[in-house]
């Protein structure tokens, strides 16, 4: 089965995408949006194939020439052109976060399972294959009572920030920030493995731009805690723990994992790392394709109900820290 992508966004996030989605022999490129027509050939013009470039989204979605789409613009425009995709029966691949807001997100659900077309998050560590080690050697911990997660990157554009300009990255008329940019990160995760918590706790420091440079939310569970720190403004070499009554999993890197080892009470370690043979967005591709194939209109790990959740977490946190978006007020 070949699948016909229209990517939109020209960025280094679709570059790397469109690297990873052709390994899969199923994945052809077909369309490219970009608000610019020169920008938007230039980047077709990378790859050797006819590849067509639209300037018009409506077009663009009503066109014959593809039959999904992966959508990676700013977060404040995922829900609106992945509802006008869906209208005209494309199926949609979602960069994280895959909208501003719950709203957006419940509007996006109800528009696939109207259309009967296959919505999914594109969160590539929950598909990496050392995620599913996680997953599957959960039992080994005994009752888990923390969960801890973190994912503090010093980004380069604060610098500019600093100097006075400011880019997407700090935006909020892009529904972006620390949160939303790389704390999903640790949130998503956390929902696959334990479901929706019974409590949110958040603070955060907010940024003159109105969006959050970094923060920390601490969540409830029945018999268990979780921890989160997210930042855009300093760095952490932290790993992530799970942390059961029998031992503790150390995972390297939340947001793509790649060593997985086990610490048992006795003193004992069992490294139960997975080998990866393919670049990490490689993994969401195939999920979504293999969904495609099968018929399949939701996935069960990066399902329209954990990025619900996650969404409902996110939009919480925001709440208690004071922030908004003008994403949160519009209309789709």
């Amino acid at each position: 089965m070949k699948v016909r992508f229209g990517i939109i966004g020209t960025n280094w996030i679709t570059e790397r995408f469109i690297q990873a989605a052709l390994e899969t022999e199923q994945f052809v490129l077909t369309a490219v949006y970009s608000r610019s027509e020169e920008r938007g050939t230039a980047f077709a013009a990378q790859y050797d194939q006819p590849i067509a470039v639209f300037t018009d989204l409506q077009q663009m979605a009503a066109s014959d020439v593809l039959d999904a789409v992966y959508i990676a613009s700013p977060n404040s425009f995922h829900a609106e052109q992945a509802i006008l995709c869906m209208n005209h029966g494309k199926h949609v691949l979602c960069e994280k976060p895959i909208a501003s807001n719950p709203r957006e997100v419940q509007l996006m659900i109800e528009a696939a399972r109207r259309n009967k077309v296959l919505l999914m998050e594109a969160m590539k560590s929950t598909l990496m294959p050392n995620f599913k080690v996680v997953k599957d050697n959960l039992y080994k911990l005994g009752r888990v009572r923390r969960y801890f997660a973190s994912y503090c990157q010093y980004s380069s554009r604060y610098d500019a920030f600093k100097q006075g300009k400011v880019l997407n990255t700090f935006n909020p008329e892009f529904s972006n920030g620390s949160l939303m940019d790389i704390g999903v990160y640790c949130i998503y995760p956390m929902v696959v493995l334990f479901g929706r918590p019974e409590t949110v706790q958040a603070v955060g420091v907010m940024l003159s731009s109105g969006v959050d440079g970094e923060g920390s939310l601490l969540l409830r569970y029945p018999k268990m805690d979780a921890v989160i720190m997210h930042s855009k403004i300093s760095h952490s070499y932290v790993p992530a723990e799970i942390q059961g009554e029998n031992g503790t999993m150390v995972i390297d890197k939340i947001n793509q994992p790649y060593d997985v080892k086990i610490y048992y009470r006795d003193g004992t370690i069992e490294d139960i790392t997975q080998s990866q043979t393919h670049e990490s967005m490689y993994y969401e591709v195939k999920e979504f394709i293999e969904l495609l194939e099968a018929g399949k209109r939701d996935s069960v790990i990066n399902s329209l109900e954990h990025s619900l959740i996650t969404a409902e977490i996110a939009a919480e946190a925001r709440r208690q820290i004071g922030l908004s978006y003008p994403a949160d007020d519009k209309d789709i």
